[in-house]
């Protein structure tokens, strides 16, 4: 049945089913095995499409060219045709046949350092504790937040997840925990440690660069209690004061083939392999950060969101990563990207921060607990240069990370339903003219379009720049120009992005599919087609606009780093009433400036809104809210 349609079953008959039953209907798997596959779109479709999106990015002449090879591919018999087969084939013989090419070439390829190129932090609101008392009651609290979600995940009581009355696949929510990306010389692996005959019943603490194996079940399998779990988290601040230990973890933070040499020769130790063994096993890690240097209001949630990211270099807090908790009341969290997409993470942090509400702190008669093991490391003269090594490479990609975060109070989604607009389409117009007026010129544009529909589905990409937002931006500003013209196209840009957008989570839009022609000619040991080495195929993935419309029930925002060098890394999350932003840049490209695209993208939001305004009143009510895609 229909989600609702379900919904109104369970409730007329409730109280003569058995429970067991209602729990059956109601487990999070239940729709798994019944999901459709993510399918192979029409070559031609594709092409078309493909065509389409390349108008506004490059000129004629290029566009021509880029036909010619079209055409090319698609004659019959033969590459194109060849490729799309070899497709199929594997699309009939494997649950998802973008699933494990997704993974390998987005993250397990990627030779970049995970901080800020692939880990996307999340900033909450700031905590109300100024000492380590407040830090360590809060950090037990979320703790045991964590545990709870973990408890659905295990009983697979999570609610399951709709998108027009359809479920949504949910095999990323058993993948948040217990996994671990392990660096390898040429290419990564992901392990998850949750499921076999013994899961992991511990997390890591790391404090002061020093890290603990705190069990966080008792003998019986229960979890801690809040405030057992304060008291083994006070045991462990006690036990490593000392600030003069090796950073071991910014090892992590190298480019990938040098953190898999440096791996390599930590593990060479039996003592370091076991401790790293024990640190990949944990279900998460809790960071108790160092608090950071003090800076203005207008630039807290800015700072923060760069500690997310990066940990503020050597001397700071970049040998602590995870869930972070800074003793001055900052927190957030980084998580490794590969496994799950960003919705997971989110839905962590709502059942988190609503649990912890929930949850007072309170005093128990204690029950005696085995102290919390800290992990030895050996420091070799060879490990010791390269985490020397790491220091150095942090320190230099520190202060070359621009990071703005802001919130954006005049409206927010509310007032763009009442005017009967899609959220998200409205403020990817906003950005599409905020990059217009500071450059002149438009971009390729990536916008995160989630592929749960389909079975073990990921991402897909949205392009946001279309040939009518191109239109559109052109015209905003153009004073021969009558805003009833100008907001037609401006209606016209958001219909199109929602056209796009509804293709996109369907799996009839092009990115993802070049990708897999593209795997595939790799897989057949062919040469590379000619479209793909087009210079046009280079303009069109070379994403200056890197975006995520996240949006949570908890006023957070998460951030990530820009897609390519002289690119924007922009992260949105649309409230009743406001919008929260993170925009980040390379302060080494001196074309990008993250604090004057948010200058743009503000006075881009109001000038859309006094526009819309010059015609259209708002209604007291606007259209249904549509879940989330990203």
């Amino acid at each position: 049945l229909p989600h609702s349609e379900a919904r109104f079953e369970l409730q007329q008959v409730i109280l003569t089913m058995p429970v067991a039953l209602v729990y059956i209907l109601e487990r999070s798997t239940t729709h798994q095995e019944g999901l459709p596959k993510i399918p192979v779109p029409p070559l031609k479709q594709t092409c078309e499409r493909y065509l389409a999106a390349l108008e506004p990015l490059i000129t004629r002449e290029e566009l021509a060219h880029t036909r010619t090879l079209i055409a090319e591919f698609l004659q019959s018999g033969g590459v194109g045709e060849r490729l799309q087969k070899g497709l199929e084939r594997r699309a009939r013989k494997t649950e998802n046949w973008l699933s494990d090419w997704w993974m390998q070439s987005a993250y397990l390829d990627s030779r970049m350092p995970i901080p800020v190129y692939t880990s996307p932090g999340v900033v909450l609101p700031q905590m109300h504790f100024q000492d380590r008392q407040g830090q360590m009651r809060f950090a037990a609290k979320l703790i045991a937040g964590v545990l709870d979600f973990k408890k659905m995940v295990d009983n697979e009581t999570l609610p399951v997840e709709y998108l027009g009355g359809k479920p949504l696949c949910m095999n990323q929510y058993y993948q948040v925990l217990s996994s671990c990306r392990i660096p390898g010389p040429k290419k990564d692996i992901v392990v998850n440690y949750a499921t076999g005959k013994s899961p992991s019943t511990h997390i890591t603490v790391v404090h002061n660069f020093q890290f603990f194996v705190l069990d966080v079940y008792s003998s019986n399998g229960m979890p801690l209690t809040v405030d057992q779990i304060y008291v083994q988290l006070e045991k462990i601040w006690n036990s490593s004061l000392q600030t003069n230990k090796e950073p071991i973890g910014i090892l992590t933070s190298n480019h990938r083939n040098t953190w898999g040499k440096a791996y390599n020769n930590l593990i060479k130790d039996k003592t370091n392999k076991d401790s790293v063994r024990t640190i990949q096993k944990s279900i998460f890690l809790v960071c108790l950060d160092a608090p950071m240097p003090r800076v203005s209001d207008d630039l807290y949630y800015s700072k923060v969101a760069a500690q997310m990211l990066h940990g503020g270099g050597s001397r700071w807090n970049s040998g602590n990563r995870c869930n972070l908790l800074g003793e001055d009341g900052s927190c957030g969290l980084t998580y490794e990207h590969a496994p799950a997409e960003g919705p997971p993470i989110v839905f962590l942090v709502d059942h988190v921060v609503e649990y912890m509400k929930k949850t007072e702190f309170r005093r128990a008669p204690m029950v005696p607990l085995p102290l919390p093991q800290k992990l030895r490391f050996n420091i070799t003269p060879e490990v010791k240069k390269d985490i020397e090594k790491a220091k150095q490479n942090m320190n230099i990609m520190v202060p070359d990370l621009d990071v703005q975060v802001f919130n954006f109070y005049h409206y927010g989604k509310k007032y763009l339903k009442s005017i009967k607009t899609s959220p998200d389409a409205f403020i990817q117009m906003a950005l599409q003219l905020a990059y217009y007026r500071m450059y002149q010129t438009c971009c390729p544009t990536y916008e995160s379009a989630s592929l749960r529909m389909f079975k073990l589905g990921r991402t897909e990409a949205i392009r946001s720049t279309s040939t009518e937002s191109h239109r559109f931006v052109q015209a905003m500003d153009d004073v021969s120009k009558q805003d009833t013209e100008k907001l037609a196209l401006l209606q016209e840009a958001i219909k199109a992005h929602r056209a796009y957008t509804h293709m996109a989570i369907h799996g009839q839009t092009v990115d993802r599919h070049l990708l897999g022609l593209r795997m595939q000619a790799i897989e057949d040991l062919t040469s590379l087609p000619e479209i793909f080495m087009d210079t046009s195929y280079a303009v069109a993935m070379h994403f200056n606009l890197f975006t995520s419309q996240v949006g949570s029930k908890t006023d957070c925002v998460m951030c990530i780093g820009p897609m390519v060098p002289d690119g924007y890394g922009i992260c949105y999350n649309p409230m009743g009433d406001h919008i929260n932003f993170a925009v980040t840049a390379f302060n080494s490209c001196e074309e990008t400036n993250a604090a004057r695209l948010s200058r743009f993208l503000k006075e881009a939001l109001l000038d859309l809104k006094s526009l819309v305004e010059q015609t259209l009143k708002p209604s007291p009510t606007g259209p249904e809210e549509q879940p989330d895609r990203t």
